[in-house]
C-alpha cells in the first residue's frame, strides 16, 4: 500500500517549535494536495493544514498564524513549521496525499487516499 512518510516529531517545551516533514518514495508529492492531521488521545482526528497541488494554503483557526505548510517539490516533501507550540498541541500527527485540492468538511479534509503512521508530538514543561 501507497504511503506517506511523518518524521520530525518530539518533545518540546510551551512556546517552542518543531518542524514536521511529510515525504514519499512511491509517489511524487506535488501531484496532490497534503494535508496534516492530529489525533490527541480520547479526541477524533482534526485536519489542521493543507497544501494544494498548486500550493493554495489553508490552515484550521487552532493553528492559523503558529503553524505555515510549505511544499519543496524537488525534494518531494511537506513541511510543517510549529511555533509558539501549547501543551494543547500534543498529539499524533498525520501527514496525506490525496485529490489536488483541499476542502474541510466537519474539521476533516476531504478525498486523502495515501496516509502516514504518523508521529508524535509532546508538549511539556
Amino acid at each position: 500500500q501507497v504511503q506517506v512518510v511523518e518524521s520530525g516529531g518530539g518533545s518540546v517545551e510551551p512556546g517552542g517549535s518543531l518542524r514536521l516533514s511529510c515525504t514519499s518514495s512511491e509517489i511524487t508529492l506535488g501531484y496532490y494536495a497534503i494535508a496534516w492531521f492530529r489525533q490527541a488521545p480520547g479526541k477524533e482526528r482534526e485536519g489542521i493544514s493543507c497544501i494544494s497541488s498548486t500550493d493554495t494554503t489553508h490552515y484550521a483557526d487552532s493553528v492559523k498564524g503558529r503553524f505555515t505548510i510549505s511544499r519543496d517539490k524537488a525534494k518531494n516533501m511537506v513541511s510543517l513549521q510549529m511555533t509558539t507550540l501549547e501543551p494543547e498541541d500534543t498529539s499524533v500527527y498525520y501527514c496525506a496525499a490525496g485529490g489536488v485540492v483541499c476542502v474541510m468538511i466537519e474539521s476533516r479534509y476531504n478525498g486523502m487516499e495515501f496516509w502516514g503512521k504518523g508521529t508524535l508530538v509532546n508538549v511539556s514543561s
